[in-house]
C-alpha cells in the first residue's frame, strides 16, 4: 500500500503493566493519520482481553498476543516494535523470537534487559532501588490457592496520579484509573528464564526514548539501563512523565516517525 509515494510502514505499540491498548489511543491516531499501519494489541489479561491473571501463569503467556502477531506477519515484512514500561520485556521476548521480522525496537521509558543477564535482573535492580514507600497505595497479592499464579499488582489512585500521570490531563488520569486492571511483573517466572541472546535479541537495532519527568521508572534508572545495554540511538522528551503517550503524544509521535524513516 502506498501513502504519499512511500510504502506504508507497520508499527506495533505494546502497553505496560496493568494497562491496555487503550493507553496508546492518541499516538495510534496520529500515526494512522500519517499513513502508517498501526497494531495495538491487548496483552493477555489486559485491556479487553477476557482472561484473568490467574489464567496467565508465565510471562510468555502474558506476551503471547504480541508473539502471535509477529508469527502471522507476511513473509519479508519487518516492523517497528515499541514497548512502554513493562512492555519493554515483551518487546525483548519478541526480539529474541523474531529478530528477522523487526526493523527496529523502541523502548519508551521501558524495562530493557541486557543479553548477559537473566530477564529478571532488570526488575531485581529496580525493586532493590525502590523502597516500599515508592509503591504508595499499589496493591500486591500472592495467591496461595493457585500455585502457578503470579504475584498480582494493581496500581492505586495515588500512585497513578503522583508517579505515572502527574503531567497528564485530569481526563486521561480518570481514564487510566477507570481502565487499569490487575497485572503482574511476573518476577518469579522471569527469575528462571534464560538470558536473551546477543545473536538474536542483540542483533536488533534499538532506540531508547528517555522521559525526563518520569517518577515511575526514573530518568536515572533509564540511563542506567542504557549504560548496561548500549543502544543504537537515544532520544529525550524533557517534559514527559511516565505516560508520555498521553502527556506528550505529538512529541512522541515525531520521534517514532523519525525512527520509522531511519530504520523501516
Amino acid at each position: 500500500m502506498e501513502e504519499d509515494g512511500r510504502r506504508q510502514k507497520h508499527i506495533i505499540l505494546v502497553h505496560g503493566a496493568c494497562h491496555g491498548a487503550w493507553s496508546w489511543y492518541k499516538v495510534a491516531t496520529l500515526l494512522r493519520c500519517a499513513g502508517h499501519q498501526v497494531t495495538v494489541p491487548d496483552l493477555a489479561a489486559s485491556g479487553i482481553d477476557e482472561r484473568r491473571l490467574h489464567e496467565v501463569p508465565t510471562f510468555a503467556d502474558y506476551s503471547q498476543p504480541l508473539l502471535d502477531i509477529m508469527a502471522a506477519l507476511p513473509p519479508g515484512e519487518r516492523v517497528i516494535l515499541v514497548g512502554h514500561s513493562l512492555g519493554g520485556l515483551s518487546v525483548a521476548l519478541a526480539m529474541e523470537s523474531f529478530p528477522e521480522r523487526i526493523a527496529a525496537a523502541v523502548f519508551l521509558a521501558a524495562f530493557m534487559p541486557a543479553p548477559a543477564s537473566r530477564p529478571s535482573h532488570i526488575l531485581d535492580e529496580f525493586i532493590q532501588q525502590a523502597p516500599m514507600s515508592y509503591w504508595m497505595d499499589t496493591q500486591f497479592s500472592s495467591s496461595r490457592s493457585q500455585e502457578k499464579s503470579p504475584t498480582s499488582m494493581l496500581f492505586g489512585p495515588q500512585f497513578m496520579s503522583l508517579k505515572l500521570y502527574q503531567l497528564c490531563s485530569t481526563e486521561d488520569l480518570t481514564l487510566g484509573m477507570t481502565l487499569v486492571r490487575v497485572g503482574s511483573l511476573f518476577h518469579e517466572d522471569l527469575s528462571s528464564a534464560p538470558p536473551f541472546s546477543k545473536g538474536r535479541y542483540g542483533s536488533v537495532d534499538v532506540v531508547y526514548i528517555i522521559c525526563c519527568q518520569d517518577l515511575g521508572i526514573t530518568k536515572d534508572f533509564q540511563h542506567w539501563m542504557i549504560k548496561n545495554n548500549p543502544v543504537k540511538e537515544v532520544k529525550v522528551i524533557e517534559e514527559a512523565d511516565h505516560m508520555a503517550m498521553l502527556s506528550r503524544p505529538k512529541e512522541l509521535c515525531k520521534y517514532l516517525s523519525e525512527v520509522i524513516d531511519t530504520y523501516a
